[in-house]
């Protein structure tokens, strides 16, 4: 990098004098210095300075390639900051990067925690049920929050949760002379004055939080009734085989249940639902367990609904396959990718049958039956059959 003309720089509450001197000399040179007004203020930026425009938009940074420009953010530019967002549209080539301790290294070194075993969030810009998929006894978090009404927010949301007992520790305005620290219980939040910059580490204890693996209970999600049942659930999610990043579509979702744990298993779901209200329930429980980010929910039918979306790795349908759905959605299919149809109806076992015959894979009946009273005594009580066909494109 001979000369790039942009210099992302972090800083802290300890503002220009504990700045390297890398940062001051990028400063001095800069012609234009864009960041918060308080991040401006903290490094002295004067008639240089432009701050962000609200809502926040890179593009006049852009508009000033070819001059002398600096980016300030909070400590690390590239951990929940502006500098990933940037070098999306930055070449490499064209700007260096001088980072500041970032407020999580800053709140683990000042409580002692190890930061490698800390869950780190950023909440600044994203709801408390980010927390969900992280929530368990023992669980330590490092969390961004975007002022200083929030963490008494946080401790009432935790309550809420299950997880009262949880020490919420509050941290303001790391490594800067007006830090402070203060602690307290969830459920007996009494914390007052807090100021932004303002961040939480939470020592996690209460409820024993979402549990790992496939098949969550049912009465967790919103539904009408339309939903694949814990452990059909899980053995569908067992056969689709989630890892981490893949997308799926789940065609005909219902609640939303597949996706939901689908992204809780790490991956990007896109679920299609015919009815609006179903559609709410879907968006509902995204949110609910904290992956509405991960979670697009689409109102129509496939195969028109999936047009122009990202291929899959798999696909999922719950209901409603018929054989022109199945042969549109194969020509569109990328090779590799997995499909998974369940069917309870006599047609439908028969579309899924032929379908096996003609293109291969597995095809699995699976048959449960729960224990219910019978007279003074119990007996099982069939449930309704799940026919299971699934491929490889």
């Amino acid at each position: 990098m001979s000369d790039p003309w942009l210099t992302i720089i972090g800083i802290g509450e300890d503002g220009h004098a504990g700045l390297p001197d890398a940062s001051r000399a990028a400063l001095l040179r800069a012609e234009i210095i864009f960041g918060g007004p308080r991040h401006l203020n903290l490094a002295g930026a004067g008639a240089k300075g432009r701050p962000w425009p609200i809502p926040f938009d890179i593009d006049p940074v852009l508009a000033e390639k070819g001059r002398s420009v600096v980016v300030l953010t909070s400590g690390d530019p590239f951990w929940y900051g502006a500098g990933a967002r940037i070098a999306e549209h930055v070449p490499r080539a064209e700007y260096r990067v001088i980072p500041a301790p970032s407020v999580f290294s800053l709140v683990a070194a000042h409580l002692g925690w190890s930061i490698q075993r800390s869950i780190c969030l950023g909440l600044h810009a994203a709801p408390f049920e980010r927390l969900v998929p992280v929530l368990h006894p023992g669980a330590a978090i490092i969390a961004t929050l975007r002022d200083g009404a929030a963490p008494a927010a946080l401790a009432s949301w935790l309550v809420a949760q299950g997880f009262g007992a949880t020490r919420v520790h509050v941290l303001e305005r790391m490594g800067g002379a007006q830090q402070r620290v203060r602690a307290s219980r969830a459920d007996a939040f009494d914390l007052t004055g807090i100021e932004a910059p303002v961040a939480v580490a939470i020592e996690v204890a209460g409820a024993p939080g979402l549990m790992r693996g496939f098949g969550l209970a049912d009465e967790l999600f919103a539904t009408d009734g339309q939903i694949t049942k814990r452990p059909v659930r899980a053995v569908t999610l067992s056969t689709l085989a989630p890892r981490p990043g893949e997308v799926l579509w789940d065609l005909g979702s219902g609640s939303g249940s597949i996706a939901v744990e689908w992204c809780l298993a790490g991956g990007r779901a896109v679920a299609v639902e015919a009815r609006d209200d179903r559609a709410a329930n879907i968006a509902e429980n995204a949110k609910r367990f904290g992956v509405d980010h991960l979670l697009q929910v689409v109102v129509g039918r496939a195969p028109e609904a999936v047009a122009g979306l990202d291929a899959p790795d798999a696909v999922f349908i719950g209901g409603g396959a018929t054989e022109a759905m199945i042969a549109d959605l194969w020509s569109m299919l990328p090779p590799g990718a997995r499909l998974v149809v369940n069917g309870v109806t006599l047609e439908t076992e028969a579309l899924l049958a032929a379908e096996h015959a003609a293109r291969g894979g597995n095809l699995m009946r699976i048959e449960l039956a729960e224990a219910a009273p019978l007279g003074r005594l119990r007996g099982w009580v069939p449930v309704r059959p799940v026919v299971q066909w699934s491929t490889v494109r």
